[in-house]
């Protein structure tokens, strides 16, 4: 498997335990809690691997990236939060910068 495909995996993870801090309720409910921190551990895993090859700086936006515009997305599918054009705006800003950055980088 390649660097690109642990930083998706990563970021799909770091999705993954965003969307369960809510669950969490503060770190009070204990099962969500020990989900939530062992998708934490492994998305910060596959992103070691990647970084093994790729620029940190690239790797590091792209995770944080993905992580937040999936995010944004299920808060907003989930959480009924706010859908306004300009935040689905920035939201494609986002898409396009991790766009940009896997063009312009090796691997």
């Amino acid at each position: 498997m390649g660097s690109w495909s642990y930083l998706i995996i990563a970021g799909v993870l770091e999705i993954a335990w965003a969307i369960g801090l809510k669950y969490t309720e503060g770190w009070t409910r204990l099962v969500p809690s020990l989900i939530t921190g062992a998708l934490l551990v492994a998305s910060f895993y596959f992103l070691s691997l990647a970084v093994r090859t790729l620029p940190i700086g690239t790797a590091y936006a792209v995770w944080t990236g993905i992580g937040t515009v999936g995010a944004a997305i299920l808060g907003m599918v989930l959480f009924d939060e706010p859908r306004d054009i300009l935040r689905v705006i920035c939201i494609m800003l986002i898409i396009a910068g991790i766009a940009g950055l896997k063009l312009t980088s090796p691997g």
